[in-house]
């Protein structure tokens, strides 16, 4: 599948839109509390990846994935550049009931679409490398480390209407990548932050352990990490 025209997708002064859509929505039974409302450095892990996501010039808007306990989350998300929410009522069915109410709150004008859990913290340097790999043209774009791919994914516009689409039953959004493998591109990045996947207390001590995460603790926890 060809990108879409970049042309016809642009933001700020011309230059490639992209929606990032970060769900945190469910109610993280492994954890033991909400994972978006963890502690991360002096802020929490939500407070974390809004700031990450708004350093990135191309990210124009952050749509917000809410869902369980959504009143305590929304302070956090009114206060931060280029987020505002979707809800998603039926958060218990599983994530790709969120990543069907992500897809279909985005900006039309989006180029591409950046999807993100709460629980995957990503420094704005690994993102901006995967936008810029994005934009040289790939289907699906997805960050690689140690052999391993890892995330967020990007998506083109194109492929909108699948996302909208995803149910549980068929895979959710692994589904799309399996009809779409040929197209997906890996770009291989020499962070092992593109691997962090926070589910228990374990990982998340694990995850401030590492560099990138330890120096935006040490600073509060909304250090911009350039890269």
């Amino acid at each position: 599948m060809a990108p879409p025209d970049i042309e016809a997708h642009h933001g700020v002064r011309g230059r490639p839109s992209v929606s990032a859509i970060l769900l945190a929505a469910g109610r993280s039974r492994r954890m033991g509390m909400q994972k978006a409302l963890l502690p991360w450095g002096e802020a929490t892990l939500l407070d974390y990846q809004l700031h990450q996501l708004a350093a990135v010039d191309a990210v124009t808007e952050i749509v917000v994935v809410t869902g369980y306990n959504a009143e305590a989350l929304m302070p956090r998300i009114d206060g931060a550049a280029k987020a505002r929410t979707a809800h998603n009522a039926a958060f218990d069915d599983g994530k790709a009931g969120s990543v069907r109410t992500g897809a279909s709150a985005v900006d039309a004008r989006a180029w591409a679409v950046l999807l993100l859990a709460v629980d995957q913290p990503r420094p704005a340097a690994l993102l901006r490398t995967l936008v810029e790999a994005h934009a040289r043209g790939a289907s699906i774009t997805a960050p690689a480390c140690e052999g391993r791919r890892g995330h967020p994914l990007m998506f083109d516009a194109a492929l909108l209407p699948e996302l909208r689409a995803v149910d549980e039953a068929s895979l959710g959004v692994r589904a799309v990548l399996e009809r779409h493998a040929a197209a997906v591109r890996d770009v291989t990045i020499d962070d092992p932050a593109a691997l962090v996947d926070i589910n228990t207390p374990e990982d998340a001590v694990r995850a401030r352990e590492l560099p990138v995460f330890a120096a935006a603790s040490a600073e509060g926890g909304r250090r911009v990490v350039r890269g």
